[in-house]
């Protein structure tokens, strides 16, 4: 198909990490359609992730969780009048939205009873269980494929900073006490997506007291909203000396910085591990309820940590039982996968 869209709209995906796996797609559709006028749609939570980025003439905030929510972001798509809309999410509300706003020609997954919503769009793979999991990067890259558009070559999530962000970020690490010859640790012991993503406190606890009595290193601790009572407890049980950024309430727009500083990353799975794989900084993924194969790319700088048990992925907020698919994983493991990858790979700072 020859597609000419003059007004291009964009459903970003929900979470944090889709939004960062999605980036390739938005790099695809920004060099195939460089005179378009391209509007991002994200919640307003993850604005941060690609506001620097060049691929969107315009972003709109959005939370349609409320039926509120939902009509304002169906009279903004409106006053847009885009000619052509990809719709990322797989939800039959997310793909409801475009249609009744009249959004042009709109394509996306076609699943989940939502094939009459749109003009057209791949169809997952699937086997008598149900959907087959593929990595999210090259799932989302897909739609771009059904169009014929052309296609990176390496499909890499990508993440912009501004001069601004940068000398915001550099603030933050001047309180913290980081100079260019520090090594730095990142340690994101928080989920969003619920508890039953989360390592234990008492593990990344002794976590930093292994990297920092053998690197000498500094502890970066990233804690987002709701978050702190998770930092306090880490702090409160190790003896490694750590910097914590929960009460600076750090937003993803400064994280990006903040974690582009870090020599390492050690990480539930969650938004923060994909801006490492952005970033190219080396990370180690610690991985229980949720399924692996989903993030299966773009792995050459991740180490991930996962124990095979018979409940495990079971994508369930909280854990049921003992939580034995993070607890099973041991700080130690973490260390020896850590300190393998800082041998591997070790970064400059500029």
């Amino acid at each position: 198909m020859k597609l000419k869209p003059k007004k291009i709209f964009v459903r970003c995906p929900n979470w944090v990490g889709d939004v960062v796996m999605a980036t390739p797609v938005f790099e695809c559709l920004r060099r195939n359609f460089p005179y378009a006028t391209i509007t991002g749609a994200v919640r307003s939570y993850a604005r941060g992730v690609v506001e620097d980025g060049p691929w969107f003439d315009r972003i709109i905030e959005f939370d349609d969780m409320t039926l509120h929510g939902f009509y304002k972001l169906f009279y903004k798509i409106r006053a847009i009048q885009p000619d052509m809309t990809i719709v990322l999410p797989n939800s039959i509300k997310s793909a409801l939205s475009v249609r009744l706003a009249c959004a042009g020609k709109i394509y996306g997954y076609r699943r989940d009873f939502r094939s009459l919503l749109l003009n057209g769009g791949p169809v997952p793979l699937q086997d008598v269980n149900g959907f087959l999991p593929v990595p999210m990067a090259l799932y989302y890259m897909e739609i771009c494929k059904y169009l014929n558009l052309k296609i990176p070559e390496k499909i890499k999530p990508i993440l912009y900073t501004s001069l601004k962000l940068k000398q915001k970020g550099n603030q933050f690490l001047k309180k913290y006490g980081i100079y260019p010859e520090d090594m730095v640790i990142g340690i994101n012991p928080g989920a969003k997506f619920g508890s039953s993503k989360c390592w234990p406190a008492k593990y990344f606890a002794n976590l930093a007291e292994l990297f920092n009595n053998n690197y000498k290193s500094k502890i970066l601790l990233f804690a987002g909203p709701g978050e702190n009572k998770i930092a306090e407890h880490i702090i409160k049980q190790s003896k490694a000396p750590i910097i914590n950024t929960g009460p600076d309430n750090i937003n993803l727009s400064i994280l990006k910085e903040l974690v582009k500083r870090c020599q390492l990353l050690v990480t539930n799975d969650t938004g923060p591990r994909h801006y490492a794989v952005a970033f190219d900084v080396p990370v180690v993924v610690i991985i229980g309820p949720t399924d692996h194969r989903y993030t299966a790319h773009n792995l050459e700088k991740t180490c991930v940590l996962r124990s095979n048990i018979s409940c495990s992925p079971c994508h369930k907020k909280t854990c049921p039982n003992k939580h034995e698919c993070m607890r099973n994983i041991t700080p130690e493991s973490a260390f020896e996968a850590g300190s393998n990858l800082l041998a591997s790979f070790k970064k400059k700072q500029i």
